[in-house]
């Protein structure tokens, strides 16, 4: 997760982590993933830097 947010925030992409707080009281088990959400007109430059650096994206 870490090195995707530094990755768009190095692309000039602003995103926001979703799920922290609950990642953190389940035990970090993996029960509740936390997902980076982006800016609608962000999504595309966003999902492209991820899937160039690979990462799976689930559609």
């Amino acid at each position: 997760m870490a090195f995707a947010h530094a990755l768009l925030q190095g692309e000039g992409i602003d995103c926001f982590e979703m799920d922290v707080n609950m990642s953190i009281l389940e035990g970090s088990i993996g029960i509740f993933p936390r997902r980076l959400m982006v800016a609608d007109d962000d999504y595309e430059d966003a999902r492209v830097a991820l899937i160039d650096n690979g990462f799976s994206l689930e559609d």
